[in-house]
């Protein structure tokens, strides 16, 4: 019998899905989403095509006790919606810092879900942060609008490589000061 690991990690509600910590059973979903070229072409970290194993050795670094990253599921189940709608994380920087990073699978772009997970995660805070980040490629705008809906301020213009794009691609990064 394979046994999940525990994860101390706060399950967090947001109106319409809650956010819970990844499962391994997750991984057929997240395989099947990040497998889209335009999901994987809006992240630093996706490669496309995603390669066999991808999906599970990031569920294994997201569960491992000495992980780099907090990953949280949007799941909408509870509600009559998909198990996983997307992802939110958070990776603790320096100094109470922390980098949020999220995406939502296609079929659910364009419906809130993003600016919903942000908004629960800036409203729990379960790093304690003073400062939060957050990271977007410039011709994704619509990333953009969720981070400036849930406070965010921006902050300048940087480059970051997107492994799906195999380039460096323009970035537009904002911060929200936490109370």
């Amino acid at each position: 019998m394979i046994q999940e690991p525990i994860v101390v990690q706060p399950a967090l509600a947001a109106e319409r899905f809650g956010l819970r910590p990844l499962r391994r059973s997750d991984a057929g979903l997240i395989a099947m989403y990040t497998a889209d070229r335009r999901l994987a072409e809006g992240t630093r970290t996706i490669p496309h095509p995603l390669p066999p194993g991808a999906t599970e050795a990031f569920i294994a670094r997201s569960l491992a006790e000495k992980r780099s990253e907090d990953v949280w599921v949007m799941d909408g189940s509870d509600r009559g919606h998909a198990e996983v709608l997307g992802l939110v994380s958070l990776t603790p920087i320096e100094r109470d810092q922390s980098e949020i990073k999220y995406w939502v699978a296609p079929a659910f772009w364009n419906t809130g879900y993003a600016s919903e997970a942000v908004a629960a995660i800036v409203a729990a805070n379960p790093h304690k942060s003073r400062t939060l980040f957050a990271e977007v490629f410039q011709d994704n705008p619509g990333s953009a609008r969720v981070l400036t809906n849930t406070g965010f301020d921006y902050l300048g213009d940087a480059e970051a490589y997107s492994v799906a794009r195999g380039a460096t691609v323009p970035t537009w990064t904002y911060l929200r000061k936490m109370v």
